[in-house]
């Protein structure tokens, strides 16, 4: 049988590579497409060895020409942090939009399922909790992160609209807050940030009184099942987390101890429209792709502190 070819957008980021990865594991060929403005090469080098790896550097906002026959139209670009849409908001919302619309035109073009990564972004500072599927959010459209949670539930509403008008078979995962090796220590999420300050023995910056919650999932299992959804014939949104729930501050205190880091914790302004909890209900993921995280807190932290000491981020003397 011949090989599927997978069209990854943003294929050069945190998660995207873990999913070329997977997926070339798996069989697949990969035509990698990002622009680079947040991910990076060095987390796909080891892949151009591959004879079935392919890397375009190119804005998937703008339109572009695929020649290859496409099984699959994976649309996981955007920046993803506070740090990094504020800083691109404009792009940002480009990406959301007009790349979400030149990504599902390769896909009907090209007669390809269609995977949209979304997140529990779209459902802003909630006021159900924990999260499921049929809440439709609190966000505020106007303020500094309207930009990302509003670009992707604009990505959400156009899919469904391709999916309903077109008949295009696709899928929509929201991502719940996810961590590991590759991260940016830049990246400005709550971990990446932390163990960079610990491993400087840096004062950890906890934001409000830490008070405000969050459930952190493992890479390899999100990926596990973004794969499991992309077989599935489900088409409505899927949340993909660890509903394990802990407060910012629980988790600033563990990464200290499992860094042995002399940090202190100081306290800073909580930033506007933060989230005071994130947890997701994964009932639907449970049920229809048999999926739960399996990687517990400290496996993952002790994992991803240990790519951050190799990365550099050395303590201070």
């Amino acid at each position: 049988m011949k090989t599927k070819t997978v069209l990854i957008t943003g294929g050069s980021g945190f998660i995207g590579s873990y999913l070329c990865e997977l997926l070339l594991a798996r069989g697949y060929r990969i035509i990698c497409l990002d622009n680079l403005i947040t991910g990076s090469l060095s987390n796909i080098a080891p892949l151009f060895k591959n004879h079935g790896f392919k890397f375009i550097k190119h804005d998937i906002s703008k339109t572009i020409g695929i020649k290859d026959k496409i099984y699959y139209v994976l649309h996981f670009a955007s920046p993803a942090s506070p740090v990094d849409y504020l800083k691109f908001p404009i792009q940002t919302l480009k990406v959301g939009s007009l790349g979400t619309h030149n990504a599902l035109g390769i896909a009907k073009a090209k007669r390809a399922k269609f995977f949209l990564a979304s997140t529990s972004e779209i459902y802003g500072d909630p006021l159900v909790h924990p999260q499921k599927e049929n809440y439709w959010g609190n966000v505020n459209t106007i303020g500094p992160r309207g930009v990302y949670d509003e670009a992707k539930r604009f990505s959400e509403a156009i899919t469904m609209a391709y999916h309903r008008a077109h008949g295009i078979d696709t899928k929509i995962v929201r991502i719940f807050n996810t961590y590991g090796p590759r991260m940016r220590k830049e990246d400005g999420r709550a971990i990446p940030n932390f163990i960079s300050q610990a491993l400087k023995n840096k004062p950890i910056t906890v934001y409000g009184r830490g008070g405000q919650t969050r459930s952190f999932c493992y890479v390899t299992d999100l990926v596990d099942g973004i794969y499991r959804l992309m077989m599935s014939p489900l088409n409505e949104p899927v949340n993909l987390g660890n509903p394990k729930e802990m407060t910012i501050l629980q988790l600033a205190k563990e990464i200290i101890r499992l860094t042995g880091s002399k940090s202190r914790i100081v306290y800073e302004m909580l930033p506007q429209d933060d989230p005071k909890t994130r947890q997701p209900d994964i009932t639907k993921a449970k049920k229809f792709l048999k999926w739960q995280a399996k990687v517990g807190l400290e496996e993952g932290l002790i994992e991803t502190i240990g790519y951050f000491r190799l990365n550099k981020v050395e303590k201070a003397s």
